[in-house]
């Protein structure tokens, strides 16, 4: 069994693991979470940050995150993607700021170029002067050395939307009307100062409860809990905790690629663009920054959607748990979806609470494809859509052709091309994560060893076919659409 290593993002699994210990125990109240802190941050030594203080006031807000409210007490959070005030800091405020590199020359290029006056010379190079400074960069690119260094945080420069902007107080801020909760802030931040909302207590509160509860595994989980977490492991550490019964979502991803295959023949017969609908950050995308392709969403129902359905038809009235490395599913509101989500480290700190090695568990059989199992990787949506087609026989559309998206960034010109009337293709595959989900910003490994760990799982799935397996598992009877 892994554990999450690195200051970064230990404290959010020692928090998260404690507060689990305690809702399954029934003792999670207000005195048990003000000790948490003190719990992890003992005696006078700081492990992480300038003083005790301050990392019990970090581990205090991450509680508040772990059971579904805001971080620093102003009632209950309304994003997904959170700042955790006190743990925001140290990143460079000001842009743009002069190397060593600076020669003093005569040309004075720099200071020519900048039409606010903020640059002067001293004995030691050009200042820039802070107050004066408007971030417009054209003294870095004027400056013959590159000796004018552009600062970004590494939470700006990661989010693709420009969502991320900076308080007076210097404090990070999420735009919620920009936001698409990729979650790619979070992953980048190198101080763990951004955070998701939790829904985990109010599983385990589900859990203790009489409501049949059954977990829903995306296939990407595969091999995140360590070499020999296959997904019958871990379907197997799920019932361990107290899920009633556990699924793999690769199953509902093979209902996903049979429905959108025919979806899409019909788009190309009506010389219509379609777009994939199974990432909720590349959906949000579009909703948000291209609301005139909404209308090129596919109607098909993402791989999570179908399998939700399908386990209530097996557990009627049970309460579904999706768990994934996404945090852009928690943002996913589709009627016969998932009521609750759990990103892969909220599992890892329930099995950890619960002292569950997934990797010591017994092997169940799987409930997907190879294909389905694909959809884990970026391609791995069209490569599948495909497959259904070279199964049922039929041949390629004249002019069909599909397009893979690898990352938000990709994704944004894709889209903007579309928008413009400019997209050659008649298929795009978006997939915000770069890697698809095999690169989701709650990922336990370090991910060349995940995605090895993961290629040799996989490798192990026996050969049953899309449609064969569709049929196999009585999914036909689940609405396949939005």
């Amino acid at each position: 069994m892994i554990h999450i290593e690195g200051d970064t993002r230990r404290p959010k699994e020692q928090t998260l693991t404690r507060v689990a210990q305690l809702a399954f125990e029934g003792n999670l109240n207000h005195e048990s979470m003000e000790n948490i802190p003190f719990e992890i941050i003992p005696g006078t030594k700081p492990q992480f940050r300038c003083c005790v203080y301050r990392e019990r006031e970090i581990i205090h807000q991450r509680v508040r995150l772990a059971i579904g409210k805001h971080p620093n007490g102003k009632g209950e959070s309304t994003g997904i993607i959170n700042v955790i005030p006190a743990a925001c800091e140290g990143c460079p405020i000001q842009r743009f700021s002069v190397t060593e590199n600076c020669q003093k020359c005569l040309a004075k290029k720099c200071q020519e170029a900048c039409p606010f006056g903020a640059i002067s010379m001293t004995g030691k190079g050009a200042y820039i002067d802070p107050e004066k400074c408007r971030e417009c960069g054209r003294c870095a690119q004027a400056c013959p050395y590159n000796a004018i260094a552009d600062l970004v945080r590494p939470c700006k420069r990661a989010c693709p939307v420009g969502a991320l902007t900076v308080t007076g107080d210097k404090i990070a801020d999420i735009d919620e009307s920009k936001c698409i909760s990729c979650g790619a802030c979070q992953a980048s931040c190198p101080f763990g100062a951004i955070s998701d909302l939790s829904f985990m207590t109010q599983v385990i509160d589900k859990i203790r409860s009489d409501t049949p509860t059954v977990a829903i595994i995306a296939p990407s989980l595969e091999g995140q809990f360590g070499p020999k977490s296959s997904m019958g492991r871990i379907k197997s550490a799920c019932v361990a905790i107290g899920f009633t019964d556990c699924f793999d979502v690769s199953l509902g991803a093979d209902a996903t690629a049979q429905h959108e295959a025919h979806e899409l023949l019909e788009a190309v017969e009506q010389g219509k663009k379609l777009t994939t609908s199974c990432c909720p950050a590349f959906v949000n995308l579009i909703r948000q920054h291209f609301p005139r392709l909404v209308e090129n969403i596919s109607h098909t129902a993402s791989p999570q959607v179908i399998t939700a359905r399908w386990a209530r038809e097996k557990y009627p009235g049970a309460c579904v748990v999706f768990v994934g490395p996404c945090v852009a599913k928690k943002t996913e509101k589709v009627e016969g979806g998932a009521d609750l989500v759990l990103t892969s480290e909220e599992l890892l700190a329930m099995f950890e609470a619960k002292g569950v090695d997934v990797e010591l568990m017994e092997e169940r059989e799987q409930d997907g494809s190879s294909f389905g199992k694909g959809f884990a990787a970026a391609g791995g949506v069209t490569a599948s859509v495909l497959r259904v087609l070279e199964e049922e026989g039929r041949s390629l559309p004249e002019g069909l052709s599909c397009h893979r998206c690898d990352g938000a960034a990709e994704c944004k010109k894709a889209l903007a091309m579309m928008a413009a009337g400019k997209f050659p293709a008649n298929f795009l595959e978006g997939m915000a994560c770069v890697g698809g989900c095999e690169g989701g910003p709650t990922n336990l490994m370090p991910t060349r060893a995940y995605k090895l760990a993961r290629s040799k799982l996989v490798a192990q799935a026996d050969g049953r076919g899309i449609n064969e397996n569709v049929a196999a598992q009585g999914i036909d009877a689940v609405r396949q659409t939005r």
